[in-house]
């Protein structure tokens, strides 16, 4: 079973950074989109950052400008580097994987905490 495995998150200072990783347990093939989403308590989990096997990139409108996603292709790591950070910025950050198969298979990470607070 591949499991989809984030780091990087903690406590930084309104105005700093982060950068988040996710890599997969083991090999993923055919990976048509990866991405970022969070999640705070009492809220749905909301879509942050996406990035295409063709390395085309999205934003929501509340990081845009903010947070920049990438991947290394070879290995399915994504990453998701996050400057200027808020506290409302404060979440648990997952990594998604979606992958071209019928029926499309989606693999989620266990999260990772990010809290902005001084």
């Amino acid at each position: 079973q591949v499991q989809l495995v984030e780091s990087g998150g903690g406590l930084v200072q309104p105005g700093g950074s982060l950068r988040l990783s996710c890599a997969p347990s083991k090999s993923i093939f055919r990976i048509n989109v990866m991405g970022w989403y969070r999640q705070t308590p009492g809220k749905e989990r909301e879509w942050v950052a996406v990035i295409t096997s063709f390395d085309t990139t999205n934003y929501a409108d509340s990081v845009k400008g903010r947070f920049t996603i990438s991947r290394v292709a070879a290995n399915n790591t994504v990453y998701l580097q996050m400057d200027s950070l808020k506290p409302e910025d404060t979440a648990v950050y997952y990594c998604n994987a979606k992958v071209n198969t019928l029926p499309e298979t989606i693999y989620w990470g266990k999260g990772t905490l990010v809290t902005v607070s001084s």
